[in-house]
């Protein structure tokens, strides 16, 4: 019996010690810092843009591969990235990968 009294007295007690120790706790630690990769911050043509505008804004690619299939996918090359195209319009921009200069990084573009 005075196990259980004890016990109903003692829990709220390390509950609340519990609680108020947890946001200290949560804020301990290291912060790491990650380093933007080199061009991260390369800006890449827009899906949806024209080719028209992407050659306005970009200027000449290196390299045109025509079109192929159905519907028609055209790839303009250019030094760091590639921008693949169906029809006239972007359906996605590739980063070039920096560490071996033959991979490529995809990214994601609003």
């Amino acid at each position: 019996m005075m196990r259980r009294i004890l016990t109903m007295l003692v829990a709220p007690a390390a509950l609340a010690m519990q609680l108020v120790a947890a946001p200290a706790m949560a804020q301990q630690g290291d912060t790491l810092e990650i380093p933007e990769a080199p061009g991260a911050a390369m800006a890449l043509p827009k899906r949806g843009s024209t080719m028209q505008r992407v050659e306005e804004q970009f200027g000449a690619p290196v390299r045109i591969i025509d079109a192929v299939g159905d519907p028609p996918i055209t790839r303009w090359v250019y030094e760091d990235f590639t921008v693949y195209f169906e029809f006239d319009r972007v359906i996605h921009p590739v980063r070039r990968s920096s560490h071996t200069g033959h991979g490529v990084t995809a990214t994601v573009t609003p």
